[in-house]
Order: C-alpha cells, then structure tokens, then sequence
C-alpha cells in the first residue's frame, strides 16, 4: 500500500501508463514536482514493484510492471 498511498505517487503512475519510457526529469516537468520528490517517490514505487527503471546512456528510463498497471486498475474502482 506504501507504494502507492499518496496522491503524487498515483499521478507519477497514470503519467506512465500514457507515456511509458520516462525519465525523472520528464515526470517532474510534466507533473510540476520538484526533481529531488519526484526521485523519491519513483524509488519507493521500485521499491514496491510498481515501476521498473532501464538504463539508457546516462537518463534512466521509468516504465509500469504488471503490479503497478493492476494497482492503478484497482483505484479506479475505488473512485
């Protein structure tokens, strides 16, 4: 639940599922976050399992598991 009980998390997650292949300076531009909070909260999200990071060059790149694309189907309903 850690993983995605605070609003920014979940809009970190529905930004991803419509753009995969982020970085976190692309996340904190789009979402207007500050670039060291946007950082942690990815990390926690990884943490859980719910982002998967790839290295590209020097940018890592941020991408849904599976278990983050179900979490963000099981708020839905909640809504």
């Amino acid at each position: 639940m850690r993983g995605f009980s605070n609003h920014r998390r979940l809009q970190i997650l529905e930004l991803l599922k419509r753009e995969p292949e982020l970085s976190v300076e692309d996340i904190s531009e789009r979402l207007n976050i500050g670039y060291q909070n946007t950082s942690d909260h990815i990390r926690k999200m990884a943490i859980a399992g719910l982002v998967m990071k790839r290295n590209e060059g020097t940018a890592v790149r941020h991408k849904l598991t599976p278990r983050g694309e179900s979490i963000l189907v099981f708020c839905k309903t909640l809504e």
